[in-house]
């Protein structure tokens, strides 16, 4: 049958997971860090996944394609949520198991110093931060994901300090960040934005929520977004 359907652009495609987080059927699936429409019969052609991508890689097509069927997406669900805490290979790299192997550093060979801690600010989740403080006064902002301070090795020193720091997790605190944030740049003298995520898809979450809150401001502020690999490094 000739029916509504999403298409993916996979060259426009970011691999922020977005759309895989909205579509409530689970017709999207992230594979080798693309989004992927993994079949027809799963899409019900509403599009809850198209305002949620950044980068304007879903749209709507008129195409021969199986008719929605929602007890194959009930399956579909039953399935993955069996498979939820224990995800394949091909699952998502957030929840993939690995084991690192710490490298030595320079720090630990030449010194055993402590370093002091460079936060600034306190609370630092996004979800209790005030809307308003005398910090956010000239600051540098630091919209960081969860994860980064454990990979990267001196995150005190490139990336804390002289910043006002706020961090969050899209995947385990289920809400959009871009509402608060919004208001903290929009009410604020605020500097500049700097974003650290991970890798991982799920992380594409807490920056386009501070991308949108940026444009939603209505301000022209500098903003960068620095990637971390899961094994430490900057991409």
């Amino acid at each position: 049958m000739i029916r509504q359907i999403i298409n993916i652009d996979e060259e426009k495609c970011n691999g922020c997971g977005a759309c895989a987080t909205a579509c409530h059927e689970g017709a999207i699936g992230m594979i080798d860090g693309k989004a992927k429409l993994l079949r027809d019969d799963y899409c019900d052609g509403l599009g809850d996944c198209l305002p949620q991508c950044p980068t304007g890689a879903i749209t709507f097509v008129q195409r021969e394609a199986l008719a929605y069927d929602e007890v194959a997406v009930k399956e579909h669900q039953r399935l993955q949520a069996m498979v939820q805490n224990q995800p394949p290979a091909g699952g998502c790299l957030s929840t993939r198991m690995r084991t690192l192997t710490p490298k030595e550093t320079a720090t630990e060979i030449t010194t055993s110093k402590k370093l002091p801690s460079q936060l600034g600010n306190w609370p630092v989740q996004i979800k209790l931060a005030p809307v308003n403080a005398p910090y956010f006064s000239g600051a540098k902002l630091l919209i960081a994901a969860d994860c980064t301070a454990y990979s990267y090795a001196n995150f005190h020193d490139e990336f804390i300090k002289g910043k006002v720091t706020l961090i969050g997790c899209p995947k385990l605190d289920s809400i959009d960040y871009s509402e608060k944030l919004t208001q903290i740049i929009a009410q604020n003298d605020i500097e500049s934005v700097t974003i650290v995520r991970m890798e991982v898809p799920c992380c594409g979450g807490l920056e386009m929520a501070v991308k949108k809150a940026l444009q939603d401001s209505g301000k022209f502020i500098p903003w960068q977004v620095v990637t971390l690999s899961i094994d430490g490094n900057i991409i």
